[in-house]
């Protein structure tokens, strides 16, 4: 919620940036295509990112909600959560309005600044919420590894600078985005083959050297995937080495079973984003439509689904979302 509400007034500071008549290009906007390729039945891909982007709000409103209204639930694996659950409203909300609205309404005009602004809304809550996946892997080491110390390492104060941490490498790391894109001449190319405003796929269109954006761009992406895939898969490590040496199978499973909701999250968010990154640079043989509908997919399948995972998965989530809907 802290970054919701830090997000808006720091987009506000980024408008007035990039309405900086010197930073303008010729091109008053871009044109969205959606998806190459499949024209014809656009409108019903629209319907299940619509449903996606349903589920994403009411899942993760629901999850804000509980954990707010629910003071036992105020400790570091929910309040990570909680924050989870925030990102995931601002990247769900900064991709499917407008990406729905060109494949259903064929509203394909977007303006040259709230492109860019989409643009660094998408790529700094995606880096976010890959930090925030690293927090959750610690506070599961800690609760795993040194139980008896969780609430003193981990304390609301700590927990707090990790949100704040997380939050400022997002917006530090992907602000150079549109920035170094003023750069660009885009002479007659305004046209994205995507549903929404992708850093490469704007970079693509320019006709001046792009080196700079290409080499930034997969600067960022490595050292934020890669250092945190990193932190995680160490946290985990430490994780499976403690619990073998502990006596009893059940005990064992038990906790394992801590660690399940973590492990799915990770894996639904990591895996299509590193096959999204890799076909994007490398896959050239990959149809294009493929692409820009897993891109998308990307965008909106965590969001929706993090919430299930952790509704289904976790007893104390679980008990709280049976009991707001007064089902015993």
């Amino acid at each position: 919620m802290t970054s919701v509400s830090f997000s808006s007034s720091f987009s506000k500071i980024l408008v007035m940036a990039l309405s900086n008549s010197s930073w303008r290009l010729p091109q008053p906007s871009f044109f969205l295509t959606g998806i190459p390729g499949l024209e014809e039945s656009q409108h019903w891909i629209a319907l299940p990112l619509g449903v996606l982007y349903f589920l994403a709000l009411v899942g993760n409103i629901i999850i804000l909600f509980i954990i707010w209204t629910d003071p036992s639930l105020h400790q570091p694996m929910y309040l990570f959560l909680a924050m989870l659950a925030a990102i995931d409203l601002v990247l769900a909300s900064s991709t499917a309005p407008k990406a729905i609205a060109v494949l259903l309404a064929h509203d394909h005009e977007i303006g040259y600044t709230v492109c860019l602004i989409q643009m660094f809304f998408i790529h700094a809550f995606s880096s976010m919420e890959s930090g925030v996946l690293v927090a959750m892997a610690l506070d599961r080491y800690v609760a795993i590894c040194h139980p008896l110390h969780h609430s003193t390492i981990l304390h609301p104060g700590v927990i707090g600078r990790i949100g704040i941490a997380v939050l400022v490498r997002g917006l530090v790391l992907l602000l150079p985005f549109p920035i170094l894109l003023q750069g660009l001449i885009f002479c007659q190319a305004t046209v994205i083959g995507h549903a929404y405003c992708e850093h490469m796929a704007v970079v693509k269109l320019a006709c001046s050297e792009t080196i700079v954006n290409r080499t930034y761009g997969l600067a960022v992406a490595l050292l934020v995937a890669g250092l945190d895939v990193l932190a995680i898969a160490i946290s985990y490590a430490l994780i499976l080495q403690a619990v073998l040496r502990v006596p009893g199978g059940e005990a064992r499973l038990k906790a394992f079973s801590t660690c399940g909701s973590h492990v799915c999250v990770i894996l639904v968010f990591y895996v299509p984003g590193i096959f999204s990154f890799l076909t994007h640079r490398f896959g050239h043989h990959v149809p294009h439509h493929i692409h820009v509908l897993l891109a998308t997919l990307y965008l909106l399948v965590p969001p929706a689904l993090n919430p299930l995972v952790y509704a289904v998965k976790t007893r104390q989530i679980r008990q709280q979302v049976l009991r707001v809907f007064y089902i015993k």
